[in-house]
């Protein structure tokens, strides 16, 4: 084994079977029973500076792992008063908003990008670049392949609109006329039959200007991978009263 190419805080078992010309960098672990071939090369990235940020008042349970940053954002960062539960994974270059909850053995793959106070129950697998709006929940063992827009409950399989998180809304202090609003702007997104673009060309003439209203034309308007679609036509929308 060539000294000069393992790094003095590596850790390697005397048992382990480490060829000559093997290059390993700091903090990797090498096991007992472990065989490692000529040329390899066991390392993190390519040496860039790159760093994970966690704010205030974040609670991180057991065996939850956060990859740093690449050389697309430099950083992964989780924001403040978030409670990220067993298990979990938040892979490199994410953004988790403050107030957030990941439920046990979430998974969330690289460049995702999740709103405050977005939900995402137990078992929840997150694909590659997908946006989740504020306020919006996921119901548990969900695979969520496109974006999820801010304010609603998305769930069934394939993921699916699944009307506005009301009760979310109301624990955040949400009015039950803001709600209706919401509720309003998202039967044109999917259920008057119009596609994306005609459904944001109506909210915006017809709806009044609100923070709420702006964040969702937004949201939509600037999805890369697509807005999560309505499960089926025949659905009928969330009443407050339910």
């Amino acid at each position: 084994m060539n000294e000069i190419m393992i790094h003095p805080h590596t850790y390697i078992h005397h048992n382990a079977k480490v060829a000559t010309n093997v290059k390993i960098d700091p903090f990797s672990v090498i096991h007992q029973n472990v065989e490692i071939g000529e040329g390899t090369w066991i390392g993190k990235f390519e040496g860039e500076v790159t760093s994970v940020e966690i704010g205030d008042n974040t609670t991180i349970r057991e065996f939850v792992t956060i990859h740093r940053g690449t050389k697309d954002k430099w950083k992964t960062v989780v924001g403040n008063n978030c409670l990220i539960m067993a298990y979990s994974h938040i892979a490199h270059d994410c953004e988790i908003g403050n107030h957030c909850i990941m439920s046990n053995n979430t998974q969330i793959a690289g460049h995702v990008v999740m709103g405050d106070y977005a939900i995402l129950a137990g078992m929840c697998a997150v694909h590659q670049f997908v946006k989740i709006g504020q306020h919006s929940f996921i119901a548990g063992g969900s695979l969520v392949q496109k974006d999820v827009p801010p304010y609603i409950k998305a769930g069934r399989t394939p993921l699916s609109y699944a009307g506005v998180n009301s009760v979310g809304l109301k624990r955040k202090g949400f009015t039950v006329e803001k709600i209706n609003e919401i509720l309003d702007i998202y039967r044109y997104v999917y259920n008057k039959g119009m596609n994306t673009t005609q459904a944001m060309d109506y909210i915006e003439e017809e709806f009044p200007v609100t923070d709420e209203r702006d964040e969702i034309v937004t949201f939509i308007r600037e999805s890369g991978r697509g807005i999560i679609k309505r499960f089926s036509k025949t659905s009928i929308d969330e009443d407050l009263g339910n």
